[in-house]
């Protein structure tokens, strides 16, 4: 039999948002913070030739810069104040987050509690900004080393001055950036950073729709292969929602205590997700495979063909490209190792264990202590196995697909992992809120009947 709470859970309806007034206000700050990242997205950075860019970004493809433009929603192609979106507040939380399970300082901090909270997070945004510097830097020299090597002059004036200015804003937007996802978490719906990067992902969706529509009505994309493609979607959708609610859920036992009905064992169970790590795996291990791509196209236009290290050049760009063997075969395998090395970071069974020996749990059939630890590693492992082999196929196989049957546009598995990911968290963030005010309307009825009573 359903509990008070899920039968309220299943009772809420689109209907209740006029009443609720405090949802309401978070979803309505929400939207503003998107159309304020989405606006700041075609601000150019000063110095640079819009024209001139968007034939270079038309001629440079297939490396790094256009995973980084997708979750930026197309503001690195522009070159705008935000180009780098919040990809070096990511980079630099995830390495605080590894250095805090490595280092014992920083995990002494960690433990701190609010005040140790307080200090990882400032050394995330001194890891931001260098991050940022370093990246914006790069990109400045880039464009300008780019358009003179094709006779394109992005910049209007190439030079120190440019790159310093190009920095200090980079750095100026992607703080920003960061400061409205702490806004929206804080005073908004759902993980602020989060939906910025969905926000981005999803503004690029239309282009995709239009660009898939049109290849069906031109004849370059077969119809038996458009249905195919938006059914494979659909599969891909419901198949990501099924398994990111998936969970191992072990039984933990507690001595028994006195009630009124008896002695009773109080019982509760640990979820274990099937995919522990997230989307941190396929993020990471497209990063690092496209990077050797984007650092050879720039080295590419100033190499011949004859040299030696001209053919080393070429023959990379051809065998890292997207949907080739090699590409197909190292990414999958990145997948697979930065599921685990995350997934350990992220769940210490050793602690896990500890806790539940402090508080007198239990795993019935299983001793306390090291038994448990162990006990609890050879699940996690198990379940890993079945979350790493699901963000392969996920990643893979619209890869696959883009290159079997010669899609003219991405589709990334990455970015569908994102979108899907952040839409659910988002959805149960408002179903909770909608809980929490039918609830506080439960409660005021009952005093006012307790007042009438009286």
């Amino acid at each position: 039999m359903a509990s008070a709470a899920d039968q309220m859970a299943q009772s809420i309806s689109l209907a209740k948002f006029a009443k609720a007034t405090d949802l309401k206000k978070r979803l309505w700050f929400t939207i503003g913070a998107l159309i304020v990242f989405r606006l700041l997205s075609y601000v150019p950075l000063p110095g640079v030739d819009p024209t001139a860019l968007g034939l270079l970004s038309q001629k440079t493809t297939g490396g790094v810069l256009d995973f980084f433009n997708t979750f930026s929603g197309g503001s690195l192609s522009r070159m705008s104040l935000i180009a780098l979106g919040v990809m070096p507040y990511i980079t630099a939380s995830i390495v605080v987050q590894l250095a805090t399970s490595l280092s014992p300082q920083l995990a002494a901090i960690k433990k701190e509690g609010e005040s140790g909270r307080k200090k990882l997070n400032q050394y995330t945004r001194y890891g931001t900004v260098l991050l940022t510097a370093i990246q914006g830097y790069f990109i400045a020299v880039g464009l300008e080393t780019l358009g003179a090597s094709q006779g394109i002059q992005a910049v209007i004036e190439p030079g120190m001055t440019f790159r310093i200015a190009a920095v200090i804003s980079l750095i100026g937007g992607t703080m920003f950036l960061m400061w409205l996802g702490e806004q929206i978490t804080s005073r908004g719906i759902g993980n602020g950073v989060s939906l910025i990067i969905m926000a981005g992902i999803v503004a690029h969706l239309p282009t995709t729709l239009v660009n898939l529509l049109e290849g069906g009505r031109s004849g370059s994309i077969d119809p038996v292969r458009l249905i195919g493609i938006v059914v494979a979607v659909v599969v891909l959708v419901l198949f990501i929602c099924f398994m990111e609610r998936a969970q191992r859920r072990i039984l933990i036992q507690y001595p028994k205590r006195a009630t009124q009905r008896g002695m009773q064992a109080d019982r509760s169970h640990l979820p274990l997700k099937i995919n522990t790590a997230g989307v941190i795996p396929p993020i990471f291990a497209s990063s690092l495979l496209l990077m050797p791509l984007t650092i050879s196209q720039f080295a590419g236009q100033r190499v011949a063909g004859e040299s030696r290290w001209g053919d080393f050049i070429i023959s990379l760009n051809q065998y890292l490209q997207h949907g080739s063997p090699i590409y197909m075969l190292l990414y999958g395998a990145g997948i697979v190792f930065f599921s685990f090395f995350y997934t350990a970071v992220v769940f210490n069974p050793e602690e896990t264990a500890d806790n539940l020996k402090r508080y007198g749990g239990f795993i019935p059939g299983i001793r306390p202590g090291k038994n448990t630890e162990t006990y609890l590693d050879y699940v996690l492992t198990r379940i890993t196995v079945i979350g790493a082999a699901y963000l392969t196929i996920i990643c893979l196989l619209p890869e696959y697909l883009v290159s079997a049957l010669q899609i003219p546009f991405y589709l990334g598995g990455t970015s569908l992992l994102i979108v899907v990911n952040v839409t659910m968290d988002t959805v149960t963030q408002i179903q909770s809120h909608l809980l929490a005010h039918q609830y506080s309307d439960l409660i005021k009825k009952a005093k006012l009947k307790g007042g009438r009573l009286r």
